[in-house]
C-alpha cells in the first residue's frame, strides 16, 4: 500500500470516534452487509463516519492491508479495528457495542 492511501486511512481512523469503510454511505449502503451495520449503528442512535470504498479503489485494497481484514465493510471505534458485519451484529446481540460505543464517545 502506497504511504499517501496509509496515511489518508490512519487520518480517518484517527479522527472519528466511530468510522466505517463501507460500500455505499450511511444514507445508502451498497451492499447488504454495509446495511447491517449502518442499521445496527443507527438503532444505537450514535454518530458515525463513513468512507465509500466503491469511490477510491486505493482505499478500498488499502483498508484490507491496514487492518489484515479481508471483507468490507470494516468497523473501527476509537480509533481500534472492531470487526465487520457478523462481528458487530454479535457485539449488538450481547450488549458489548453499546458499551464500546459509550466508551468511546465519552472519552
Amino acid at each position: 500500500m502506497a504511504t499517501e492511501t496509509q496515511e489518508r486511512i490512519q487520518t480517518l481512523v484517527q479522527n472519528n470516534k466511530i468510522m466505517v469503510f463501507m460500500k455505499g454511505n450511511k444514507l445508502m449502503p451498497q451492499c447488504g452487509f454495509s446495511n447491517n451495520v449502518v442499521q445496527i449503528l443507527n438503532v444505537l442512535g450514535v454518530p458515525f463516519e463513513t468512507c465509500d470504498v466503491l469511490e477510491d479503489y486505493e482505499i478500498r485494497q488499502g483498508i484490507k492491508e491496514f487492518s489484515n481484514w479481508p471483507t468490507i465493510p470494516q468497523v473501527y471505534i476509537n480509533g481500534e479495528f472492531v470487526g465487520g458485519s457478523d462481528i458487530l451484529i454479535e457485539l449488538y446481540q450481547n450488549g458489548q457495542l453499546r458499551e464500546m460505543v459509550e466508551v468511546a464517545l465519552a472519552s
